[in-house]
């Protein structure tokens, strides 16, 4: 559990922490769809936007990340790959978190949509 709380920290806590409520908040939607008699339907579509909004906060939290990098490069000049492989680590991981989210959600969606018996999708999604 440490590893994780580590790894969490690493991709910067104000992304990363965001993206774990996010999806906390999507495992309750989940259930919620679960346990809903008759439609779904917006459960589904507010499942579908925050998993959405996880994948671009973590992009964020990478765009943030490699401008910190190459603030440091640009500062000291020459410098050492470990160092730079280390930012570059850093900067990957609250996109991870991110895709990680969308994946599961999307899997969730599966799931939900193969509950309901009439599901009408929108056009735009």
């Amino acid at each position: 559990m440490n590893a994780l709380i580590e790894k969490l920290n690493d991709g910067g806590p104000a992304f990363t922490y965001i993206i774990v409520l996010t999806f906390l908040i999507l495992i309750g939607l989940f259930v919620r769809g679960i346990l809903m008699k008759g439609e779904k339907y917006k459960t589904i579509e507010l499942m579908k936007q925050i998993s959405w909004f996880a994948v671009a906060w973590g992009f964020l939290g990478r765009t943030f990340g490699l401008i910190m990098i190459f603030d440091k490069v640009q500062a000291m000049g020459d410098v050492a790959p470990s160092v730079f492989a280390d930012g570059l680590k850093i900067a990957l991981v609250a996109p991870l978190c991110g895709i990680l989210v969308f994946a599961l959600t999307r899997l969730g969606i599966v799931v939900l949509v193969s509950l309901q018996k009439n599901y009408q999708p929108q056009e735009n999604n």
